[in-house]
């Protein structure tokens, strides 16, 4: 993408495209290590569950829900790595530009993932701890505040800086 091509708040006239793209990359591995620590606490959290005295006693449908979100919670840990495995497979192949544009859509996919770990754990907690009522009051507002803080906020964000 031409600098003509960039929008405005991604261009500074003095960086090369070459280096947009590290600059990129760069923010891209920031983020991954923020996710990439919250989702492995989250999965860690969820594994230990399974080995608590009271795990016994989860009805069927809070065995299926901790099942769903360890299989989700796996999921997002494998996501959260896969830029690392793309990046080694491209290194030193003149594919950077590539690599940011998939880490980027993986990033995205990886927030999602972690969001409805983060909404299924609330549920599950919830649930055991006091009733199906209760937890679906705070899984609403869990997934309320998630959209809020991570689409709302940014998508405002941007139309202000756009603006």
């Amino acid at each position: 993408m031409s600098p003509e091509q960039r929008p405005a708040y991604d261009s500074d006239p003095d960086e090369s495209e070459a280096e947009r793209v590290q600059r990129n990359w760069a923010e891209i591995l920031q983020e991954l290590r923020v996710i990439q620590t919250g989702s492995q606490i989250l999965t860690g959290f969820l594994l230990t569950l399974a080995f608590q005295p009271r795990f016994a006693d989860l009805e069927p449908g809070q065995q299926v829900l901790y099942l769903a979100l360890v299989t989700l919670a796996a999921l997002t840990t494998i996501l959260g790595l896969a830029p690392v495995s793309l990046h080694r497979t491209l290194f030193r192949q003149g594919a950077k530009e590539v690599i940011v544009r998939v880490a980027d859509v993986v990033l995205k996919v990886t927030l999602a993932a972690v969001g409805l770990t983060l909404t299924g754990t609330v549920a599950l907690i919830f649930d055991v701890v006091v009733g199906r009522s209760a937890a679906l009051t705070a899984t609403g507002i869990a997934l309320l505040v998630i959209l809020m803080a991570w689409i709302l906020i940014p998508t405002t964000a941007l139309r202000r800086v756009r603006d």
